[in-house]
């Protein structure tokens, strides 16, 4: 027994120093071969023999062998199960806590006993909220965060503020997004706008809708209320 744990030590430290070898091996080689992809965040072994997983830009994700070669892009399909494994991994990455959002900087919908919870990022201006708000009324039982996201331009930060400025913030985002009723201006101490503008650049929020369910998995665009309540429950 005594002769087993050096040996025990001795392979796991070999399997650390041909991981660490391999990964440098791929940084170097994808580093010399193609200058212009983005820095490396983590190289890791994928459910593939013989296949890397790549990963950039936090949630971008390519594939190589273990010399870096080739470099594939696309979408890694197990077909036994039936499961597209480079979604599934890329949800993973993107995945927010859902507790940790400020919800002090956004305002609340509820409909009916509102114990399911969405946080939603729209812009004012946006044609597809506007599609997705109408459709978002058939949704009950829920409890919506909605962040005020003004990314489309200079008059959507002005609709912005006169909404998060309204006596009743619900009613007046209501009644321009489903009624096209335009919010009356409005003026008051409005930086949570700016804040949450920040806090989607911070998680690469780049269009609206973008949709934030409690379990921390988001979905990007204006999705039907059948989509919203599979996700919720």
């Amino acid at each position: 027994m005594k002769r087993l744990f050096p040996s025990l030590i001795a392979g796991a430290l070999l399997l650390v120093g041909t991981a660490w070898s391999q990964d440098a091996a791929i940084r170097k080689n994808l580093g010399e071969r193609i200058p212009q992809l983005p820095q490396i965040d983590e190289i890791s072994k994928s459910p593939m023999p013989g296949l890397y997983e790549i990963r950039v830009n936090g949630n971008e994700i390519y594939y190589t062998d273990a010399e870096a070669n080739y470099l594939v892009q696309g979408n890694l399909i197990d077909t036994r199960q039936k499961r597209n494994l480079t979604e599934e991994r890329i949800e993973k990455l993107s995945a927010i806590d859902f507790d940790a959002l400020p919800f002090k900087d956004a305002f609340t919908i509820v409909r009916g006993n509102g114990k399911r919870k969405l946080a939603v990022f729209e812009d004012p201006n946006c044609g597809y909220c506007k599609r997705f708000e109408k459709d978002l009324q058939k949704v009950n039982n829920v409890t919506i965060y909605l962040f005020l996201y003004p990314i489309l331009s200079k008059d959507s930060g002005e609709k912005s503020k006169n909404i998060w400025c309204a006596k009743d913030k619900a009613r007046a985002w209501q009644d321009w997004m489903v009624r096209d009723v335009p919010p009356a201006a409005a003026s008051c101490d409005s930086a949570a706008i700016a804040r949450n503008v920040e806090l989607g650049r911070k998680f690469r929020i780049t269009g609206t809708p973008t949709l934030v369910f409690a379990d921390g998995s988001r979905v990007p665009g204006a999705v039907g209320a059948d989509q919203v309540e599979k996700r919720l429950n």
